[in-house]
């Protein structure tokens, strides 16, 4: 029996056919077209799993079930989607439509939440009975795995990790609130800080490699100067690292996981980042004499949300 893992995104979906061991037989993609009624894109996606199945030689009757991660919130007791802003849809009822088009059971998530969960499966977490995803991006997303099951809350808004607030009366944040950790641990984050220190020194690295516009700064070339030795990169980066610690020890302090993953774009940073938040992590831990959560870099890059996705229906 095989499982159709569906990735959504504002610009593309990904559909990939899956193992029950989480490896992808085969996958496609087509652009999500978001100007169009949701009617349409939820038949596109139909269409797309079937063009999966068919190109990898399985019948639609072997796929036990398709499971589909959203950049929004997914009610699995209802079938809808109640709120997803990259596509503009509010209290859409998936499953409903999804049934005009398949006769196979659905089933959905956050995006990074489905994440976490392929990381569990089949990636850095896998045999790991508890671990906490971050996706470092734009934003910051959670996945958090506990006992291998994805948990999403009582009403199916948890992990929402990103809006934790870590500063009372800090950076205003797209949601409304001050001070979420995602105004401190992502790469937008690390934009906005390097915007005001090529401000103050003009002569950093940073700088230079936008060719003199700060507007062109992103979060590579901050930390592909910090790891040339730019001592203004370098204080942006200490500076970012040390937001990113204090939201992982609450994590630690309220969960305990065995395993924080770290995903996302600013992961490719690899071991340079992850030493880091290594080293700030570990003085701030409340339990000082007792174990707590490894820390590592996510595996599965681009194909976790398929993956993920799929294993929902596992």
């Amino acid at each position: 029996m095989m499982y159709m893992g569906l990735d959504v995104g504002g610009t593309t979906f990904k559909a990939g056919l899956v193992t029950p061991e989480g490896r992808i037989v085969h996958k496609d993609a087509m652009p999500t077209g978001i100007e169009r009624p949701y009617q349409a894109i939820i038949a596109d996606m139909a269409a797309l799993c079937r063009k999966v199945a068919a190109d990898a030689g399985v019948a639609m009757a072997d796929v036990a079930a398709i499971g589909v991660g959203v950049p929004g919130l997914f009610d699995n007791r209802t079938g809808r989607i109640p709120f997803c802003t990259n596509l503009g849809w509010h209290d859409v009822p998936f499953v409903e439509e999804m049934k005009k088009h398949l006769h196979t059971p659905v089933f959905g998530d956050n995006d990074a939440t489905v994440a976490g969960l392929a990381e569990s499966i089949a990636g850095v977490s896998a045999g790991v009975r508890s671990s906490v995803l971050l996706t470092l991006g734009t934003g910051v997303g959670g996945g958090i795995i506990i006992d291998g099951k994805p948990y999403s809350g009582a009403h199916g808004v948890g992990s929402e990790i990103g809006h934790m607030m870590v500063a009372m009366g800090g950076e205003l944040c797209t949601c409304g609130n001050a001070g979420c950790f995602e105004r401190y641990a992502s790469a937008t984050a690390i934009i906005r800080e390097a915007k005001k220190a090529v401000a103050a020194h003009p002569q950093s690295a940073i700088l230079t490699a936008c060719g003199g516009d700060a507007q062109k700064i992103n979060a590579k070339i901050v930390i592909d100067a910090a790891k040339a030795g730019d001592e203004t990169a370098l204080r942006v980066f200490d500076g970012y690292v040390q937001g990113l610690a204090v939201g992982i020890v609450n994590i630690i302090n309220m969960i305990d996981p065995e395993m924080i993953v770290l995903g996302g774009g600013v992961s490719a940073a690899g071991t340079f980042l992850l030493e880091a938040v290594r080293e700030k992590v570990k003085p701030m831990v409340f339990f000082k004499t007792m174990p707590y959560a490894r820390i590592e870099l996510a595996m599965l890059g681009n194909d976790a949300g398929i993956i993920g996705a799929a294993m929902l229906g596992k």
